[in-house]
C-alpha cells in the first residue's frame, strides 16, 4: 500500500466513524449503540459521554487537512517501506482508545501492528480495525490482537504505570522500544481567568473523571486565590456522583482527609486539597500556592519526567497550552515527548 492509499483509507476510517456517531436516535440494537453498551459493561469508568468524546475526538483528527499537516512534518521518502516491522503495542486502560495514536502511527508508517489490548478497554480497538479493513481490506494482514506479547515482534511501544515499566524494561529492553510511564498535568493561573477559560479547565480536569495523564490533576494558584469561580465552573460535572466507582473515591478520600482533620475545600463530587505533589487520585485535585512564577517555572524544569501536559494564560510560563487542549491533542503532540513517528521511520534505517 502506498502513503496516499493509507492516508486516503484513514480519512475514510473517520469519515465512516462520523457518520456511525450522528445515529444518535436509532434503537438500541444500532452498532454504535451497542459498542458503547458493552464498552459500560466491561469498565464503568467507560461512560457513554466520555467514549463518544474519545471517538469524535478521533474523528476530528482524521480530517484530510490534519492528517497532511502531520504527515508534512515527516521525511515523506521514509514511507516507502517494502520491509513493514512488527510493532508491539501495550496498550494502556485508563481512558477509551488512548492506544489509537500508536495504532495510526503503526499503520500510516506501513508497519505492522500487533496489540495487546487492556482488559479495561477490550472492545474499541478492534471496532475501529473493522471499520479500517471494512474500508481497506488489505489491511487485515496488518493488523492483529494478541492476548500474549512476549515474541513475534521487531519493536514495542509500552504504556504502562511507572512500576509496569520496569516490567516492560525487563521484557522489551533488547528491541527498539518506547516505554511510557505514569505522567500528569498541571495548570498555573493567574485569578485573572475568564468564565470561559475557568469552565474549558473544567473539561481539562474532569473529562474521563481525571484518569488520564493529560489530565489536570494540580493547579498552581497565586496568594489569596479565589476558588469560587473554579468550584463554579467545576460543578458542571457534579452529575459524576452518579458514577458509584467516582463516588465511591470521592467519598473515601473526604473520609481520610476528615479523619486527619485535613483542610480542603469540597463542591459535594471533588475535593480541592492543597498538596506539593502531582499525581492526584480520583475525585481530588491538588493545588498549591506560589509567589512568582519563576519559582513554577523551575519546578515544572526540575519535573518534565513527570509533567505531561502545562496549561496557563500566562505568557511566561513554559511550554504551556490553552485551556481546554488537553484532551484534545493534536496528532503532532506525542505522548511524553517522544515522536512516535520518528521513531518508527527510523526502524528499516
Amino acid at each position: 500500500m502506498t502513503l496516499k492509499e493509507r492516508t486516503d483509507a484513514f480519512v475514510a476510517l473517520g469519515e465512516k466513524l462520523n457518520s456511525i456517531l450522528k445515529t444518535d436516535n436509532t434503537p438500541q440494537n444500532s452498532r454504535i449503540d451497542k459498542i458503547l453498551i458493552n464498552c459500560y459493561l466491561n469498565n464503568k469508568w467507560f461512560d457513554e459521554k466520555h467514549t463518544k468524546f474519545a471517538l469524535n475526538h478521533v474523528v476530528e483528527m482524521l480530517s484530510i487537512e490534519n492528517l497532511n499537516k502531520w504527515l508534512a512534518k515527516s521525511e515523506q521518502s521514509l514511507f516507502s517501506n517494502n520491509y513493514p516491522k512488527r510493532v508491539g503495542v501495550v496498550m494502556a486502560g485508563n481512558i477509551p482508545m488512548v492506544g489509537f495514536h500508536d495504532f495510526l502511527c503503526i499503520l500510516i508508517t506501513g508497519h505492522i501492528f500487533i496489540g495487546k489490548l487492556s482488559s479495561q478497554d477490550m472492545i474499541l480497538m478492534p471496532f475501529i480495525a473493522d471499520l479500517l479493513c471494512e474500508i481497506d481490506v488489505r489491511f487485515k494482514k496488518y493488523i492483529f490482537f494478541k492476548d500474549d506479547l512476549r515474541e513475534g515482534f521487531d519493536a514495542v511501544i509500552a504504556t504502562g504505570s511507572t512500576n509496569t515499566s520496569r516490567y516492560f524494561e525487563y521484557y522489551f529492553g533488547k528491541y527498539p522500544h518506547i516505554i511510557r510511564k505514569n505522567r500528569n498535568s498541571i495548570a498555573v493561573l493567574s485569578g485573572n481567568e475568564t468564565i470561559e477559560q475557568l469552565d474549558s479547565l473544567a473539561d481539562d480536569i474532569c473529562l474521563y473523571f481525571g484518569k488520564g495523564c493529560r489530565s489536570i490533576s494540580k493547579i498552581y494558584v497565586p496568594q489569596n486565590f479565589n476558588f469560587e469561580n473554579l468550584i463554579d465552573a467545576l460543578n458542571k460535572y457534579k452529575h459524576f456522583t452518579d458514577n458509584s466507582k467516582y463516588y465511591n473515591n470521592y467519598e473515601y478520600y473526604k473520609s481520610i482527609y476528615i479523619i486527619n482533620n485535613l483542610p480542603y475545600h469540597d463542591n459535594g463530587f471533588i475535593i480541592l486539597k492543597e498538596e506539593e505533589g502531582f499525581s492526584s487520585p480520583v475525585s481530588v485535585l491538588f493545588y498549591e500556592f506560589y509567589n512568582d512564577i519563576i519559582n513554577v517555572n523551575s519546578v515544572i524544569a526540575e519535573n518534565l519526567q513527570h509533567i505531561q501536559c502545562v496549561v496557563s494564560e500566562i505568557e511566561s510560563v513554559n511550554n504551556s497550552i490553552d485551556f481546554g487542549k488537553t484532551q484534545k491533542p493534536d496528532l503532532w503532540d506525542y505522548a511524553d515527548n517522544v515522536n512516535t513517528m520518528d521513531f518508527l521511520l527510523k526502524l528499516n534505517n
